[in-house]
């Protein structure tokens, strides 16, 4: 699992381009729960929500831990936009699997550019230059991962697939033995690449400096991107890149745990909790457009004692509007 963004393709021999990474058995020291990331007080959270600016905040990332999350501040101040609410059920009790069903979206995209800035400004493709070949999530979260996979992708070998993992690197959660006719990686760096033996091919493109995808439209079955949308600094502009590469009906599987590089995660994920992340990044498909209405899927296997994992998916629009 890897991220990064810039643009070098290679069928297992480069081209050219630049990418996000997620690098995937012992964790970097500064990898941590996002929990703990804002407790630091590393990032200032303002949301935007049709036009007006919640204050600068620190608060607790973990739902349910006291302190204002995300969500009960857009649901709290409801009445500020006429009646419009954020999140129509992601109050009850938490459950993430609640928070995108039955939504009233905003008319506008409620964040601002201050929300994407992260504590380390420098250089993506300085971080990630040197390759780390870890696991950023425990291997009960990887295995639950892997069998959701093998529960929603097009069977191995299936005719004419392909396959675009998003800041990919050496480490892949796909089934042991699954193929296509063409699993693109892309990720920030070559040597974690070069190390998955599951890639037909691959590029290194650094999405933060270069959101455009360099495929033609409608080239992929299905898009995933294992623990690195947090990082995404331009993410409307990678969402609509994916929209227009998947092929109608195309699936987009972002997959996230509460663990995170805090200091290149982007300060609106650092500051807030797991429910959150899921209505974040829901947001992001809705609001990229042509995509169907987010999901959310908790596939966490033991919840308090290993990582979470959640899943956001939707599919590319049949008909495009």
């Amino acid at each position: 699992m890897a991220f990064r963004f810039g643009l070098l393709h290679n069928p297992k021999t480069p081209i050219l381009a630049v990418a996000v990474h997620r690098t995937s058995s012992t964790r970097p020291s500064f990898w941590v729960p996002a929990g703990a990331c804002a407790c630091g007080g590393f990032a200032k959270a303002q949301a935007k929500f049709n036009g007006s600016r919640f204050a600068t905040a620190r608060r607790r990332l973990v739902i349910g831990v006291g302190g204002a999350s995300f969500l009960s501040l857009f649901v709290g101040m409801a009445g500020e936009f006429g009646g419009k609410r954020f999140v129509a059920s992601a109050r009850q009790k938490g459950a993430v699997e609640e928070v995108l069903k039955n939504v009233d979206w905003p008319e506008q995209f409620p964040f601002k550019e201050e929300d994407f800035q992260r504590y380390d400004e420098s250089s993506d493709s300085v971080f990630y230059d040197a390759p780390r070949f870890v696991t950023h999530i425990d291997d009960p979260a990887i295995a639950a991962l892997t069998k959701y996979y093998s529960e929603v992708l097009p069977p191995s070998n299936t005719p004419g697939v392909s396959i675009l993992d998003m800041c990919s690197s050496w480490g892949q959660p796909l089934p042991k033995g699954y193929k296509q006719d063409r699993i693109v990686g892309m990720g920030m760096n070559e040597e974690e690449l070069k190390r998955n033996p599951i890639l037909t091919e691959y590029i290194v493109q650094d999405l933060n400096v270069e959101p455009k995808l360099p495929f033609d439209d409608n080239s992929f079955d299905v898009i995933t991107n294992v623990v690195s949308v947090d990082y995404l600094t331009k993410p409307l502009d990678v969402f609509k890149e994916m929209s227009r590469i998947l092929k109608p009906g195309g699936l987009a599987i972002m997959s996230f745990s509460n663990r995170c590089f805090f200091t290149k995660a982007i300060s609106i994920w650092t500051s807030t909790g797991d429910a959150d992340h899921v209505m974040i990044v829901g947001s992001y498909f809705h609001y990229a457009g042509g995509f169907e209405p987010p999901q959310a899927v908790d596939i966490s296997p033991n919840p308090g004692r290993s990582d979470p994992m959640y899943i956001v998916f939707s599919r590319k629009a049949s008909i495009e509007a």
